[in-house]
């Protein structure tokens, strides 16, 4: 059944922002928007001359006649009118949400594009008293995230956001589009994301066009169609500045002012749209790229030296050393890591033997010690480095050492963007037992998207038990798969198998075109 969300906003008659921009939005992730008229201005592309707000029965009326037949998902609001309008919505909420889950994205309109006031000090107020608290997420620019706060706030954006969550609101996003410059570098449009999964800078080069009208109404109701869709709030915010972003792309001139920004589909598979989500709150200072990395192959997965020599003899050029440090042994134990060194020193020498590349997990700052030329982190080891600890592996990087690195998300695949790897782990493909994850299998569908969106070569990653499997994966457009369990008691023995595998999907390589949008990896 096609999700349904509610936008409750204003009419704009110069059919830029508002309930229009909202329609169009909905239409691009293919969702259905009932759209409730809060408020009525008369509004071209130069002015806007009048603002009504609709009485609170008549906005009653038209929330109770929906509830009836159309319940939603997620409700957007908009423009409100009137602290009246948001007294109504906010009891409607809570009358909703006795029968079920329901997310309210609330974006605070307090201003219009051309500089007109939209809410007095009794409405922000209200904003403040009684939808902050039920949002299930607000997407202010920065101007309105200052107005919500009260001018007696100090404190940078970040510091903004985690007030702005203290009164309530599970998450915020406040977006860039209304600044000249948020980091150092003013080509980029950056927008602060605050979740419960992830937090950072999200970022996509600036669109160079004068006409920007209903940007802030498009992210918004993207987000929410995104959320109907079963996307968690980071993930949903990843795909809302892609939307948004198209939508700049395809703004249209009209009138004598600024024109409107048009929400279309297509975004969802535009390589040019995937954002960067930084690391930490530290705003980049531009778009760089790095050439791309080379196709692994068969990824071998193995947890010794010796099974890295059976591996590279047998035929495979991709080899990942895995050592998972026992539970019981201090991390600082001499022994562990003398005997972790030796390991790490014995596989490097097998795989430059062989001319194969090893990767090594887990220990990076080890690996670099002893003569590792590639590195694989996963997204918590990411996120435990220290600022120091960066600069180190960037240092690296710069000297020519490898990375790869794990993605399960749309928000961790952007982490990944952020640092240019040489390759992008996709996961899990099928239900694995290897980790206990809460991920749901990518699926040969996700991974199609993945290969056709990530900026690096992608690596399918989880489940693969059968050669067939393997194949499927070579197919759907990934430049390598991971055999772990596959390999066996003796990998000399199974990898020509496997080996045979990849060759015979290369021949069909990206058959499958990838989705429109992939699906939701993590339950919402």
């Amino acid at each position: 059944m096609t999700p349904i969300i509610w936008s409750i906003a204003g009419t704009d008659s110069g059919g830029g922002a508002g309930l229009a921009a909202d329609q169009r939005a909905a239409d691009a992730f293919g969702v259905h928007c009932c759209t409730v008229v809060a408020a009525i201005t008369a509004q071209s592309t130069t002015e806007v001359s009048h603002i009504e707000a609709t009485s609170p029965a008549v906005l009653q009326a038209q929330l109770a006649t929906l509830a009836a037949d159309l319940p939603p998902r997620v409700i957007k609001t908009g423009l409100l009118g009137s602290a009246d309008n948001v007294r109504v919505l906010a009891r409607f909420v809570d009358r909703l949400r006795e029968d079920g889950p329901l997310a309210l994205v609330v974006d605070p309109v307090l201003r219009a594009s051309t500089g007109a006031a939209l809410a007095d000090a009794e409405l922000r107020a209200a904003y403040r008293d009684l939808l902050l608290p039920r949002a299930t997420v607000i997407t202010p620019n920065q101007a309105e995230a200052v107005a919500l706060l009260g001018d007696g706030f100090s404190g940078d954006i970040p510091a903004q956001s985690l007030a702005l969550r203290a009164l309530g609101c599970e998450a915020v996003v406040i977006t860039g589009g209304d600044a000249a410059a948020i980091s150092r570098h003013d080509s980029l449009s950056m927008d602060w994301l605050d979740t419960p999964h992830a937090q950072g800078w999200l970022s996509l080069p600036r669109e160079n066009t004068p006409h920007n009208h209903g940007t802030g109404c498009t992210f918004a109701s993207a987000m929410a169609a995104a959320l109907a869709l079963g996307w968690v709030l980071a993930d949903a915010a990843v795909l809302a500045k892609m939307a948004a972003t198209h939508a700049l792309r395809h703004a249209r001139a009209v009138g004598r002012g600024v024109g409107p920004v048009i929400a279309r589909e297509g975004f969802g598979v535009d390589p040019s749209l995937l954002p960067r989500l930084s690391i930490g709150s530290e705003a980049s200072a531009g778009w760089t790229t790095r050439p791309r990395g080379q196709a692994p192959g068969v990824y071998a997965i193995v947890d010794s030296a010796q099974r890295v020599r059976q591996c590279v003899d047998a035929g495979a050029r991709t080899v990942q050393l895995r050592i998972k440090r026992p539970s019981i042994t201090p991390p600082k134990d001499p022994a562990w890591r003398e005997q972790l060194a030796a390991e790490i020193r014995s596989a490097q020498s097998a795989a430059d033997a062989a001319g194969a590349t090893l990767y090594i997990n887990d220990h990076w700052q080890h690996a670099l010690a002893n003569g590792a030329r590639a590195l694989h982190l996963g997204q918590e080891d990411l996120l435990s480095l220290s600022p120091a600890e960066h600069a180190q592996l960037a240092q690296a990087r710069t000297d020519g050492v490898a990375l790869g690195l794990s993605s399960h998300s749309l928000w961790e695949l952007c982490r990944t963007h952020t640092l240019l790897p040489d390759y992008v782990a996709c996961g899990p493909v099928w239900p694995t037992t290897t980790k206990d994850m809460p991920w749901h299998p990518q699926g040969l569908d996700n991974l199609a998207w993945w290969a056709h969106m990530a900026p690096a070569p992608v690596v399918a990653i989880g489940g693969i038990l059968e050669p067939a499997q393997l194949q499927a994966v070579a197919e759907a457009g990934a430049a390598g798969g991971c055999v772990v369990r596959g390999l066996g008691d003796d990998p000399s023995a199974t990898l020509p198998a496997w080996l045979a595998a990849w060759r015979a999907g290369q021949t069909h390589h990206g058959q499958h075109p990838p989705p429109d949008l992939p699906h939701a990896s993590l339950s919402a």
